[in-house]
């Protein structure tokens, strides 16, 4: 921890000293929260998001905050080592453009249902996801989105491990089922709000719904369902990636057991001594042990970690180096031909190539290098990895 806030609310325990003013007013909103509970936890790839920041994790009781979980529910990151130790330059440009044929970016799906099998196998949810309102109407769209990247922020990369060994890594979520779910609950806890005369959710962003209410119990369920679906949607995609490896290479490729981690979801945890409803918005899960996934950018290094299990983040750690402006600032700002020759000089196959692209460049996110030393006390690092070659949604 790099230092302690109290505030007129709960005390906010910081693993980074830079806190942009937008994200600085919606810790202390988060701290005055009347559901919060025990103190707010701010991970070093902390930035403003909606209603709480990107990097926050969050303890509440009694309730559960749609808002705090964000619009990308499940959305997390998939890696696997190979056991490749080298590939060279034109395999690599082939393998990534069969890659792109295989895989959808951005907006676009897949023109076929990828079938029922695909999706998350409603005998091991608990409960039957279509006798929910978002999932049962959505459900038909997403077995056409499973095995999909989407945009933003979400990518493939190749990279060569400090381990000596080729990983493949993905960044993706739960696509459009997640959003749906998402703002239709928002929108519920919002209205639930003010029938009850209780304006602070509504006002701050950080609307919320009652466990104990079948609405709240229904967004519980769907968010799950959004979870379990955006693992489906990584494992097929990462399965098809492995395939082409494997096409390429024969039975000179082998992998390791695959990791597949959530950091957009809340979860029922006991932490000192109580059960909470664990808010990771941006956050990544770091019990004792647990192996996990920290992405730089796609000039920088990434990182696979093992959770140190520290009770004062509630077993959490950053999702990945975090933003230091927003999209619309680097396009603005950023110099298109630096980032370029920048990406050219390491060697890397990278995705800048228009004005637009500035919006994933290397320059718009925090140095990993400092993001990883700020939570020496939450993981430890098992191996770096550099890029080789990047898809970006």
């Amino acid at each position: 921890m790099i230092k302690k806030i109290e505030t007129d609310g709960l005390d906010v325990l910081l693993w980074t000293d830079d806190i942009e003013p937008g994200a600085y007013r919606q810790i202390l909103n988060l701290a005055r929260h009347p559901y919060a509970r025990k103190h707010i936890a701010i991970m070093p790839d902390c930035h403003e998001g909606f209603g709480m920041p990107i990097g926050g994790v969050l303890a509440t009781s009694e309730v559960i905050i749609p808002n705090a979980v964000g619009v990308d529910i499940g959305c997390g990151m998939s890696a696997v080592r190979t056991s490749l130790t080298g590939i060279n330059k034109n395999d690599l440009k082939k393998i990534m453009s069969e890659i792109r044929e295989l895989i959808p970016l951005g907006f676009k799906h897949h023109k076929k249902s990828q079938g029922h099998d695909k999706m998350p196998d409603p005998d091991k949810l608990g409960f039957d996801p279509f006798e929910l309102p978002v999932v049962s109407r959505e459900y038909d769209s997403a077995l056409h989105q499973v095995g999909t990247l989407g945009g933003g922020n979400h990518f493939i990369e190749i990279q060569k491990g400090d381990d000596g060994a080729i990983w493949i890594m993905i960044h993706s979520g739960s696509r459009n089922i997640g959003k749906q779910v998402a703002d239709y609950y928002n929108k519920k806890a919002i209205s639930l709000n003010r029938e009850a005369g209780e304006e602070y959710g509504p006002k701050t962003e950080l609307a919320w719904l009652r466990l104990d209410s079948k609405t709240g119990q229904d967004y519980l369920k769907e968010m799950q369902y959004c979870i379990e679906f955006a693992m489906c949607n990584r494992y097929l995609m990462m399965d098809r990636i492995i395939g082409v490896f494997s096409n390429y290479f024969g039975s000179k490729f082998s992998h390791d057991e695959i990791i597949n981690i959530a950091h957009n979801y809340a979860a029922i945890e006991k932490h000192f001594g109580e059960e909470l409803v664990i808010h990771r918005k941006g956050a990544t899960k770091a019990t004792k042990g647990l192996k996990g996934i920290i992405p730089g950018s796609q000039g920088t290094r990434s990182y696979i970690v093992e959770g140190k299990g520290n009770p004062d983040s509630f077993e959490s750690c950053s999702h990945g180096a975090g933003r230091v402006m927003g999209r619309n600032q680097a396009i603005r700002t950023l110099n298109l031909e630096e980032e370029k020759r920048r990406l050219d000089k390491l060697d890397i196959l990278h995705s800048i190539r228009t004005k637009n692209d500035l919006e994933e460049a290397p320059s718009a996110y925090k140095n990993i290098e400092e993001v990883m030393a700020q939570q020496s006390d939450l993981v430890n690092i098992v191996t770096g990895l550099s890029p080789l070659a990047v898809i970006k949604g």
